[in-house]
């Protein structure tokens, strides 16, 4: 059986954050290995996992052959990104949770997804991955689209323009939206990081066929270590209600300065 084709991305850093889920961990860059994909290097960004993950994660190099960044002591996700956005020396950085795995055929989305940023340098991230679709997307090139923030148009999820969701984004990303914020639940993290990509004006596209790439696999052994307020999960119609009013309030409090 011939060997899988390789895909080298010279310019591209793969960023992995990772806490206590090392078996997810080696699932996902068995994934890129199975896909044939070559990063410039892969930053492992650890967020003070127990010892038998971090031993765990030694053996793991020996394979992967990753750069670990360990923490003296858990800080939380938005730390764990800084720490690891630090790290890189490439000018792209594919960003994924350790929880993910790249499907079939997403080489080729990643190699279009580079070329884009490029040739474009408006483009500040783009996006593989999505809960749900955006309400407004423009077409641009290769199945990616533009994503259209209309500040007063009615919905709450034009709001997830930016997410933690893999995606691809420059290496600067800071020097123009900041760090992310440390010492808040990781929902909060993302949430001031989607304000600060809408006040500094980010562009970003989307895959429209965002669950071909990449997706989200989470076990027994490793669930998830995201804790959701019982609200978020609530199918209640008062509840809803009153979290959606909640939602508009506060999104809007914080785009009084976005345009348009």
């Amino acid at each position: 059986m011939a060997d899988k084709e390789k895909h080298y991305f010279e310019n591209v850093s793969l960023l992995v954050t990772h806490y206590n889920r090392s078996k997810s961990l080696e699932r996902l860059l068995a994934s890129f290995e199975k896909q044939g994909c070559v990063f410039a290097e892969i930053v492992v960004s650890d967020d003070g996992s127990k010892d038998e993950h971090l031993q765990y994660l030694e053996n793991l190099n020996k394979r992967f052959d990753f750069r670990l960044i360990r923490a003296v002591r858990n800080g939380g996700l938005g730390a764990n990104i800084n720490k690891g956005q630090d790290a890189i020396r490439t000018p792209y950085t594919l960003y994924v949770q350790e929880d993910f795995v790249a499907l079939e055929g997403s080489a080729e989305h990643l190699k279009n997804a580079v070329s884009l940023m490029e040739e474009g340098a408006e483009i500040d991230t783009i996006r593989f991955y999505s809960y749900t679709g955006y309400p407004v997307l423009k077409p641009y090139k290769y199945g990616f689209s533009e994503m259209i923030f209309r500040k007063w148009s009615r919905g709450v999820d034009k709001f997830n323009y930016y997410s933690d969701h893999p995606h691809i984004r420059r290496s600067n990303f800071f020097e123009k939206f900041g760090r992310y914020v440390e010492g808040k639940n990781p929902e909060y993290t993302e949430f001031d990081m989607m304000i600060s990509f809408l006040q500094k004006k980010g562009k970003g596209l989307l895959f429209e066929q965002y669950k071909t790439v990449f997706d989200q696999v989470n076990t027994s052994t490793e669930p998830s270590t995201m804790k959701r307020k019982f609200w978020r999960q609530s199918n209640n119609a008062l509840v809803l209600a009153v979290v959606q009013t909640y939602r508009y309030l506060k999104f809007y409090s914080n785009l009084l300065f976005v345009a348009k």
